[in-house]
C-alpha cells in the first residue's frame, strides 16, 4: 500500500523538486535562448540566408532543456553527502524527493529525448544521449577523484563538456539533419557560446568573502582574479562574434557593457552581488542579440 502510495504521490514530488531546484524562469529561458541562438547563429553563417525555426527547433530546445533538468537531478543526488552537512534543506535531504524517484525521471528524460530526436537524425539522438550519459559518468569520475568535487577549478574543468557536448548535439543535428554544411567555423562559434556561459559560471562563485561550503573560485584566483577571469571570457565572446558573424555580431558584443559594470560594482564599490546579476543579463541580451542579428540581420550583411 506504501509503494503505491508514494507512486501515486510522484509526479508531485517531481513538480515540487523542478519548481524548487530547476527554476522554469531561469533554466527553461537559458536552455531555449540557448539553441535559438545558437541553431540562428549556426545557419546564418553557413550561408542559408534569414533563419526561421521550425519543427527541429522545438526538437532541439526541449532536448537541451530535458538535458539541463537531467544534469540538476544527477547534481542532486551527486552532492547528498555534502550537502547532508552544508545544506540540509535540500529535497532529496530532507525526503522531499527519493533517489528511486529521480533516476526513473532521469530514465524517462532519456527515452523522451531518443524518440524526440530519432525522427530529426539519428546522430541527433546519439549526440544528445552522449551528453547524458557523459553527466552520469561525472558522478563515477567524482567518486574515483575527489578533488573534482573538492576543487572548483578540477570540478569545473571535469563537469564543463556537459555544456560542451549540448552545443555540440545542437551544432551537430543542424548538420546532420541536413540544415547546414558544417566547416571549421563550427569551432569559433562554438567557443563564443562557451565563454558566454563560463563568464556567468566564474561570476556567480566569485565573493570577497571566504567561503569553504559554496567551493568558490575566488578562493582560488582571489576575488580580484576571479573577476577578471570571469570579464576576460565575456571580452572573449563580445570579440569572437563580430569577427565570426560580422554585423549580426556588433550587438551581441555591446552586452559586454553589462560585465564591465559589473565588474566596477564589485571591485570598485565592493556589491556582493556585483557579477553575478550583470553576468546573468549578459547571458540574456547576448544570446537575445545574438538571435536577433541572425534573424533581422543576416550574417556580413
Amino acid at each position: 500500500m506504501s509503494g503505491t502510495l508514494t507512486a501515486r504521490h510522484t509526479p508531485a514530488r517531481l513538480g515540487d523538486f523542478v519548481l524548487r531546484m530547476f527554476r522554469p524562469q531561469v533554466y527553461v529561458t537559458y536552455g531555449v535562448l540557448w539553441t535559438l541562438a545558437l541553431e540562428g547563429a549556426a545557419e546564418a553563417l553557413s550561408g542559408a540566408g534569414h533563419w526561421r525555426p521550425g519543427p527541429a527547433t522545438v526538437v532541439r530546445a526541449a532536448s537541451v532543456v530535458l538535458a539541463l533538468l537531467f544534469a540538476r537531478m544527477v547534481d542532486e543526488q551527486k552532492d547528498l553527502e555534502y550537502d547532508r552537512l552544508h545544506h540540509p534543506d535540500r529535497p532529496l535531504v530532507t525526503g522531499a524527493i527519493s533517489v528511486t524517484e529521480l533516476r526513473c525521471a532521469m530514465g524517462l528524460i532519456a527515452a523522451v529525448v531518443m524518440a524526440l530526436n530519432l525522427p530529426v537524425s539519428g546522430w541527433s539522438a546519439v549526440l544528445i544521449v552522449l551528453g547524458l550519459g557523459y553527466t552520469v559518468a561525472l558522478t563515477g569520475l567524482e567518486r574515483r577523484w575527489p578533488r573534482l568535487g573538492d576543487d572548483p577549478v578540477a570540478g569545473l574543468l571535469a563537469g564543463y563538456p556537459v555544456q560542451l557536448l549540448l552545443s555540440v548535439y545542437l551544432y551537430g543535428s543542424l548538420m546532420t539533419s541536413g540544415a547546414i554544411g558544417g566547416d571549421l567555423r563550427a569551432v569559433p562559434l562554438l567557443a563564443m557560446f562557451a565563454c558566454v556561459f563560463l563568464q556567468f559560471e566564474v561570476a556567480r562563485k566569485t565573493s570577497h568573502e571566504s567561503d569553504p561550503r559554496a567551493r568558490l573560485y575566488s578562493q582560488v584566483f582571489g576575488a580580484r582574479g576571479s573577476a577578471a577571469v570571469s570579464l576576460a571570457l565575456a571580452s572573449a565572446a563580445a570579440v569572437i562574434a563580430p569577427l565570426l558573424l560580422g554585423r549580426a555580431g556588433l550587438l551581441p558584443a555591446l552586452s559586454l557593457l553589462l560585465p564591465a559594470f559589473g565588474g566596477w560594482r564589485f571591485l570598485a564599490r565592493r556589491r556582493p552581488d556585483g557579477l553575478t546579476l550583470p553576468a546573468m543579463g549578459f547571458v540574456l541580451c547576448f544570446n537575445l542579440l545574438c538571435l536577433y542579428g541572425s534573424v533581422a540581420t543576416g550574417i556580413g550583411r
